[in-house]
């Protein structure tokens, strides 16, 4: 019996790892472990670490990290030593990372420099930030790749990625997305206590490479958000550098009317919401992944999401209130949903993967693959 150790740290993280922890612990061919850490031990994130353990998940590992910084650097140096701890106690034969943020890249190194495989969930997407920067790394570290299209295979063999260590299984949060076990719209608001009719969800992070525009963008997002009275459920950004100047304009709002304020939500509730709301605003990915499947418009704003999925129902702007409040009050539509991402099937495409003999006698020596030449 082969062990996997998953590793999330985020809310969002956790959504589009879900469906893959699920299907290896009903398995009696793996044994899978979870490490949990970063914003889900946060209170001021709603400790959604207590979500993780309403879902049933088993051999749970919780690391809190006792600096609790916005230096992403001592973030990384402290997740490094106490994942260090938890994999020699369990001795995984695979670790299990997503995305493109300290937690999976502290763990990923972990791992590779003592000789145990990390596989990479979501790695070859693009963006505008250093979220960027920290995915292609935790690529050139892992040994395997799962991703969501062909685009994101081929920019990871330009990296020097052998095609057979690629497995193409979609984005695995679709098969939540797609999932006729979601709850209703009634039951999302009544278990965030939301009242409104008709409303939009509004989600800034900060950008860590613009930290010195960020101020002034915040004012100018809030403030459109603001005149354009309309209702939005409003849900905290990331534990960014720069997440603090995002929070004190959320603070400035708690008292109107117009906004509903949320530290997170449950994945499932938070995609109904989504499926309901007339827009979506920000720099959340989930505007560019998840939206475009409900067919659910999104106002993309900045360069977060740079270079990133665009279609009919995603629109670009710039920190510009005139432009902004256009777009905001303009006519309100749905868009036909589009299947992007994958089909809901990632869970199965995952462990069908790593069921193959072979998949488990490459070893964790990694070449660079040269391009054939033209």
């Amino acid at each position: 019996m082969k062990k996997i150790l998953f590793v999330t740290g985020t809310r969002a993280d956790y959504g589009k790892l879900k469906s893959l922890i699920k299907i290896t612990q009903k398995s009696k061919l793996f044994k899978s472990y979870v490490f949990v850490t970063g914003m889900h031990l946060l209170k001021k994130y709603g400790s959604t670490y207590i979500e993780i353990k309403k879902d049933k998940i088993k051999n749970l590992n919780f690391f809190k990290n006792k600096k609790n910084s916005s230096i992403m650097s001592l973030n990384l140096a402290e997740n490094i030593s106490g994942f260090h701890k938890v994999r020699r106690k369990i001795k995984p034969d695979l670790i299990v990372v997503h995305g493109d943020r300290i937690e999976p890249m502290a763990c990923a190194l972990d791992g590779v420099l003592n000789n145990t495989p990390v596989a990479h969930i979501e790695g070859g997407e693009v963006s505008g930030t250093i979220d960027e920067l920290i995915r292609h790394s935790i690529s050139k570290i892992c040994q395997y790749h799962f991703v969501t299209n062909n685009i994101a295979k081929q920019r990871l063999i330009q990296m020097g990625e052998k095609k057979d260590r690629i497995f193409v299984i979609g984005s695995p949060d679709v098969d939540m997305l797609l999932s006729k076990n979601l709850p209703t719209i009634q039951d999302v608001k009544m278990k965030y206590d939301i009242y409104y009719q008709n409303y939009s969800i509004a989600i800034l992070h900060s950008v860590t490479t613009d930290l010195k525009n960020l101020k002034t963008n915040s004012k100018i997002f809030f403030n459109s958000l603001k005149k354009s009275k309309k209702n939005y459920v409003l849900i905290y950004p990331n534990n960014d550098i720069g997440s603090d100047i995002i929070m004190k304009e959320i603070n400035n709002l708690k008292k109107n009317k117009n906004f509903k304020i949320l530290p997170s939500m449950k994945f499932e509730y938070f995609l109904t919401l989504l499926k309901n709301s007339n827009f979506i605003i920000g720099n959340s990915s989930s505007g560019i992944v998840e939206a475009p499947y409900y067919g659910t418009r999104t106002i993309n704003v900045g360069n977060r999401q740079l270079n990133r999925f665009n279609y009919k129902s995603i629109t670009n702007e710039k920190f510009n209130q005139k432009k902004l409040l256009l777009n905001i009050n303009s006519k309100n539509k749905r868009f036909k949903p589009i299947k992007h991402f994958g089909k809901g099937n990632s869970n199965k495409s995952f462990y069908k993967a790593i069921s193959k003999i072979e998949f488990w006698v490459t070893g964790v020596q990694k070449y660079f693959s040269e391009a054939k030449k033209a």
